[in-house]
This record gives structure tokens, C-alpha cells and sequence, in this order.
């Protein structure tokens, strides 16, 4: 089963990150962003998170999986940053997700299924944490926000989401410092492929000495 989309949710969440959004000044992508992980209705909600002040966004996650019976699961880089999330949390009164600390590789290697996925586009490590994650059979929506900062030149998200899953589609729209969605799937060719899980023998044969070479391809 796939990927369903529910307007009746995706208005419930909008309206209840508004309410809890009403004393910042910016929080129309966060807004945006939790309406289409209510929308969406996923059973794993993952968001990479840089520090600073944009909390909103986190806000509206934790509100769009509470509404959910979801799981919201927030990737932070180390020990100090992790501390200000807590604290960023607590000060609005919202529950803290879970939290995990460490490399995008490591940390996304204990993620299966992910069906929602925010990554701040001014994390260096923003291609790989696309790039490992484990993402549902029943397909994924990931976005990235600040998707206008000079490390997104060049990117592309058939170059990120490697070969195990397809672009359905994507588009870019233009709130806060950009923000680029993208719907993917399963991708059915990358389990028919033999070189998935079966390397081959190739054999070379040296004209000058006639010996025969034998190597793993």
C-alpha cells in the first residue's frame, strides 16, 4: 500500500502549527512543511537538524506525528547541539522526539522505512544523509529546506537518491529560503539487477604473454 494523501489531516496539522507557531515572526515553511507530513500521513518522520534558531520547523514535525501515532525522529551532529534542541523544545512546552547523535551513515543505517525525511539544505552532510537512507517500500517524500544556499548548486535529486529508488516527481517552491520536494518510489529495475547482489568473473587474456587473468567486476 502506498503513500496516501489525506487533506483532512494536512489541514489539521496546518492549523495546530499555526496556533503553536504564533510568536515567530517566519513560520510559513514550517507550517508548510508539517501540513504535508500530516498530509501525508507517515509512520516515520525524520528530520536532519543544523542548530541556530529555526526551531519552527521542528515544532511542526513533532505536532504532525503527535497527530499521527507516528514516530518523529530528529538527527542531530553532536552533544552541544542536541542540548539546544532539548532546551528549544521545552521552552515552547513540546515533548523532545527521539533523538539521535552522530554521522549521517551511521545514524540512517538504523532508520529502515523511512516515509518523511527534512534535511537542512546548509548541512555539508546533506547529499549523503539522502543518499543512505533506507526509504519505505510504500514510497517517500523528502524535502529540503534552504534549498537556495550556494551548497545546492548542482543538485539534483536523481544524483542523490542513487539507484534503488525512482523520482515520481518534484518541484520548488519558493518559501522561506527555498524549499525543494520530492516523491519517490521503490525502484523495481534495482531488484531485477543481477550485479545487485551477484558480482561476475571477467576474464582478460594478455596478448604479449598469453596468461589468462581472472578478477571479480
Amino acid at each position: 500500500m502506498e503513500l496516501v494523501w489525506s487533506p483532512e489531516m494536512a489541514s489539521k496539522v496546518f492549523i495546530d502549527t499555526v496556533n503553536n507557531c504564533i510568536n515567530f515572526q517566519e513560520s510559513d515553511e514550517a507550517e508548510m512543511i508539517s501540513a504535508m507530513a500530516g498530509g501525508w500521513n507517515p509512520r516515520l518522520i525524520v528530520e536532519a537538524w543544523l542548530g541556530g534558531s529555526e526551531i519552527t520547523t521542528s515544532i511542526g514535525l513533532e505536532i504532525a506525528a503527535r497527530n499521527l501515532g507516528g514516530r518523529y525522529v530528529c538527527i542531530i551532529q553532536n552533544e552541544s547541539l542536541r542540548s539546544e534542541f532539548v532546551a528549544a523544545m521545552e521552552e515552547h512546552g513540546l515533548p523532545v522526539p527521539d533523538l539521535m547523535v552522530g554521522e549521517a551513515k551511521e545514524v540512517m543505517a538504523r532508520l529502515p522505512e523511512v516515509e518523511f525525511m527534512v534535511v537542512d539544505g546548509r548541512r555539508k552532510d546533506l547529499r549523503e544523509l539522502f543518499g543512505v537512507a533506507k526509504l519505505s517500500h510504500r514510497g517517500a517524500v523528502l524535502l529540503c529546506k534552504n534549498a537556495t544556499r550556494r551548497r545546492m548548486v548542482g543538485f539534483r535529486w536523481e544524483l542523490v537518491i542513487g539507484k534503488t529508488a525512482r523520482l515520481v516527481r518534484s518541484v520548488i517552491i519558493p518559501v522561506g529560503q527555498g524549499l525543494k520536494i520530492a516523491y519517490v518510489k521503490e525502484n523495481p529495475e534495482y531488484e531485477k539487477s543481477p550485479s545487485k547482489n551477484h558480482s561476475r568473473w571477467i576474464t582478460k587474456i594478455d596478448r604479449k604473454t598469453g596468461e589468462e587473468h581472472v578478477f571479480r567486476g
